[in-house]
């Protein structure tokens, strides 16, 4: 269950310089490929021809060659040529909205005549010198759903995360939640706590003290169709915390662009942001790698957590509330899916 009318990040800029690249997004595949003057096309990976899969060719003078008899595709999905063949009159393909903007490229699998660039979430940290940004890609074979409910609800890290970012203080520090129109934010604030591992080495980082107390904060954001920003960070304890001044604390966004593949499997877009030493690019590769190393553990939980589900879908999930984030999160999905429903004929 995913809406469409909305943009997904379908990949980086980096995944489609050399050739094309052919991606499921919401049930759609779709070849992405840089045509004329660079700019970034997406079309239906189907050749009108016999049926292959456009990405497999090549890109030659902004062109997508099939590379099953070299049928080339135009950036709106009409047939161009073919060797020694008439077929401009070939039926189009589809061809879907996209952009590249805040070093991602951005997909808009529903109806292209809603399609509105100014709807892609503004990313104070893109494209700015006093941050650095780094970060990777997994796929994973769960309902992008589950990854919302396990980013809204970190009391997870205490179980998951026992070497990085975990701490029993996560469970025992209450979680508030509340909405702003589509905006769902959760929000934990620990007071005088010794940092985790993954913290000490950013304090580190920041020629800070790793050996105090600290005060430490999660703030996660969700923004359908499914992109959570989470604020975190400590300081050392007294300071101020989450207010505290930039010399005696280290934070950072965790990024996280969750886009549907499937209703079972999904593309996780995760990294970091930060504006803390930007230009230390030792610091953005032990971030990134920390980050990794969290985030396959999550990989791990979650795969498995949807075999038991997809193994026994008539079991009921029982809610608490450190779930409301995820809940919350959720009824605001199925609002948008209902809209994009064609209206019941009595």
């Amino acid at each position: 269950m995913f809406p469409k009318n909305t943009w997904y990040v379908a990949c980086t800029p980096t995944e489609i310089d050399d050739k094309p690249l052919g991606r499921q997004i919401c049930g759609e595949k779709i070849v992405f490929y840089r045509g004329a003057d660079e700019k970034v096309a997406a079309l239906e990976d189907f050749c009108p021809h016999r049926g292959a899969q456009l990405s497999l060719g090549q890109v030659c003078e902004g062109k997508l060659v099939c590379g099953y008899h070299g049928l080339v595709m135009g950036c709106d999905g009409k047939t161009v040529s073919m060797p020694g063949q008439r077929v401009q009159g070939f039926p189009a393909i589809r061809s879907y909205p996209v952009v590249e903007r805040h070093g991602f490229i951005w997909v808009w699998p529903g109806d292209p005549a809603l399609a509105d660039a100014d709807r892609i979430h503004r990313l104070e940290w893109a494209d700015n010198p006093d941050w650095a940004y780094a970060g990777g890609l997994y796929h994973i074979a769960c309902d992008y759903r589950l990854m919302i409910d396990n980013l809204m609800d970190l009391t997870h890290e205490t179980y998951v995360h026992t070497t990085s970012i975990g701490q029993k203080e996560i469970d025992q520090t209450p979680v508030t939640t509340r909405t702003e129109g589509d905006t769902v934010v959760t929000s934990r604030f620990m007071e005088n706590v010794m940092p985790p591992p993954f913290w000490r080495a950013n304090l580190r980082g920041n020629n800070l003290a790793d050996d105090v107390p600290v005060d430490r904060w999660q703030v996660c954001r969700f923004s359908p169709p499914s992109h959570i920003m989470i604020e975190v960070g400590v300081a050392h304890a007294g300071k101020g915390g989450y207010g505290a001044d930039p010399k005696h604390k280290v934070h950072a966004v965790v990024v996280d662009f969750l886009t549907p593949e499937t209703e079972t499997s999904m593309w996780y877009f995760w990294g970091m942001a930060r504006n803390l030493n930007p230009r230390d690019r030792a610091l953005t590769a032990q971030i990134r790698d920390g980050q990794a190393k969290v985030f396959a553990e999550d990989t791990a939980v979650l795969e498995a957590q949807q075999r038991n589900l997809s193994q026994y879908p008539q079991r009921k999930l029982l809610m608490l509330n450190v779930d409301a984030g995820g809940v919350q999160s959720r009824r605001i999905l199925g609002r948008l899916v209902a809209q994009e429903q064609p209206p019941r004929v009595s």
